[in-house]
């Protein structure tokens, strides 16, 4: 039991007693009334307390589901006071590498009232990761102490790449494909033929079947579908450079965030997808395979996957899929550059898929760098580091203007970004039929 405001002040209401009585009595009787009168509150006191240990309040965790990297994720507490109003404090015992929206929480309970409270909790790493118990404290019915208790809330949860987002995607891909197929079709492009239907306006003359002109007797186009089946793969690296930190998560997580994403959209276009981890050596091959069940199998796969201090052998693993993948293929490497010279080997092994394979670069920038680059400065020090940041940028660009000279897609885009702007470039190359 914690002591109360109100008792304090019974307390301190005791020190003035004995001033009184000393004024009145001798000292020894003034000592002796304010033991007793302490001894009297004290008692009071915890037999108030005592009386909320039957009616404490009933609190119960909502069954917490897999958790998203990055995201905020709610956590729900279910609260329920028995035949007497309650006042408590309370925290929860979530991971202490979380951060949370809020950690403690001061509450006021009808009687036989069940009240639900939210907070958020943001993962920044991936892993399993415990819930402790419930800490409470319960005001007792006279306002004289704080009952302390704690209620075993165990739970192990798995912090996943960012799921929340993978769901957002999967809507919009999903709302994108009934319009853009419909469209498609109208415009006829694609590259395998579907149907034969009669000439409309907007519709490409080139795409007009004569034959089927002539017996009809009116014009009649070809329509084409987008070829399906094609075959993605992703090589995501998980060397020294990705184990830097970007905006509070590894550049690895961002990656892997962007791979799933990736991974998700050519799934929902019909392509076969297959997905290595690499640093010297290829530690994870998921071979090409489609189908709506594939997400979740490389979700289970990669999640576990954590960066190394190892240096990336992308010659290595270009081989190896070049050796497995007989197949046309858009090959996209996912990691991060620093300058020409160390991104010589990443351009060797570039040049390795082509023209077999279509090579797509994906490097993940820190934002920090680029604020850094176009913040005016005032002093010595910043001055120096915007520098740094300048002289980092433009040994970037160009790194990426060898890569797009030798036939090489590229996209450099922030960490935080570059999901979303990865798969929207992906789904360019579809409509272009660059396959």
């Amino acid at each position: 039991m914690i002591p109360a405001k109100r008792l304090y002040f019974l307390l301190l209401l005791g020190m003035g007693i004995a001033f009184i009585s000393a004024t009145i009595t001798t000292n020894f009787i003034s000592i002796i009334i304010t033991l007793i009168y302490n001894l009297i509150i004290i008692i009071i006191a915890l037999w108030d307390g005592l009386r909320v240990k039957s009616q404490l309040v009933k609190i119960q965790r909502q069954p917490l589901q897999k958790l998203s990297i990055g995201r905020d994720n709610p956590v729900i507490l279910s609260i329920t006071s028995q035949k007497h109003p309650a006042q408590i404090l309370l925290k929860d015992g979530y991971p202490l590498e979380f951060k949370v929206s809020q950690a403690q929480f001061k509450l006021a309970i009808p009687c036989n009232t069940t009240k639900e409270i939210a907070y958020q909790i943001y993962p920044y790493a991936r892993g399993e990761y415990e819930f402790g118990y419930i800490q409470v404290r319960q005001l007792s019915h006279w306002q004289l102490v704080w009952y302390h208790t704690k209620i075993k809330a165990l739970e192990k949860v798995s912090v996943y790449p960012d799921l929340v987002g993978l769901r957002s995607l999967s809507i919009r891909l999903s709302i994108e494909n009934t319009g853009t197929m419909r469209q498609s079709r109208r415009l006829s492009q694609g590259t395998e033929f579907s149907e034969l239907r009669e000439y409309q306006t907007g519709d490409d003359t080139r795409m007009m079947d004569w034959k089927a002109t002539a017996r009809r007797s009116r014009p009649v186009v070809r329509v084409l579908e987008p070829e399906r089946e094609q075959t993605l793969i992703i090589l995501l690296d998980r060397g020294r450079l990705m184990t830097a930190q970007v905006q509070g998560m590894k550049r690895f997580d961002w990656g892997l965030n962007a791979t799933l994403s990736l991974a998700l959209a050519g799934l929902n276009r019909g392509d076969r997808v297959g997905v290595g981890v690499f640093e010297r050596e290829v530690t994870t091959w998921i071979p090409p395979e489609g189908g709506q069940k594939r997400l979740s199998h490389l979700i289970e796969k990669l999640t576990p996957i954590q960066p190394v201090l190892l240096e990336p052998d992308y010659v290595g693993a270009v081989t190896k899929i070049v050796n497995q993948q007989t197949r046309r293929a858009l090959v996209v490497i996912i990691t991060d550059i620093i300058d020409m010279t160390a991104s010589g080997e990443l351009l060797a092994a570039l040049m390795k898929l082509s023209p077999r394979y279509l090579p797509f670069c994906v490097t993940l920038r820190d934002p920090l760098i680029d604020k850094m680059a176009h913040t005016p400065t005032e002093t010595i020090s910043t001055t120096y580091q915007r520098a740094v940041a300048i002289d980092l940028l433009a040994q970037r660009q160009v790194a990426f203007a060898k890569l797009r000279q030798k036939g090489v897609f590229v996209l450099d885009a922030p960490a935080n970004s570059v999901s979303e702007e990865l798969v929207d470039r992906y789904l360019q190359l579809k409509a272009r039929n660059l396959l």
